[in-house]
């Protein structure tokens, strides 16, 4: 079944090698289908695969081989709720080692341009936190980060 929402994300003729990457990296992700394009079109050939659909995480998501048009941009991302510093480090590596660029905040770029931040929960609950000093104090170390370090969110959450 075809879902009401999805996620289209535009790609220069590598939407199948990016959706079967993030079908590998993460939880509850898939590559479902593949279109090949009927005819030829401005980016393309033929036989070219033209759209994947996908999904990341529970999202369903369209892979889409528009050409060299279009760029992604930080204005889009995915927020990925981690739940311990090793799931943390395992998404970030991912998507760093394998041609992405790491960010500042917990960001990282991966090598299609696409951003993802990954955010322990710990970090969300102490920037949360009903104490404006403690939410303060965890908010400064964050902006001192590339990737989240949960040790040091949790020092600062204590003081």
């Amino acid at each position: 079944m075809i879902s009401k929402n999805t996620v289209c994300l535009w790609f220069d003729g590598t939407a199948e090698e990016a959706a079967r990457f993030y079908a590998r990296t993460f939880p509850d992700s898939t590559v479902d289908a593949v279109y090949r394009a009927p005819a030829d079109y401005p980016s393309g050939k033929a036989g070219d695969v033209l759209t994947v659909q996908f999904t990341v995480m529970g999202i369903p998501c369209l892979g889409l081989n528009g050409g060299p048009a279009f760029k992604q941009t930080e204005a889009f991302s995915f927020q990925v709720a981690t739940d311990d510093q090793a799931e943390t480090d395992r998404l970030w590596h991912a998507i760093v080692d394998n041609g992405g660029q790491a960010s500042a905040c917990g960001w990282c770029k991966d090598k299609w341009g696409l951003s993802w931040q990954i955010t322990p929960r710990a970090l969300t609950e102490g920037i949360a936190d009903p104490d404006p000093a403690v939410a303060k104090r965890v908010f400064l170390a964050m902006m001192e980060m590339g990737k989240i370090d949960i040790t040091t969110i949790a020092a600062a959450r204590r003081g």
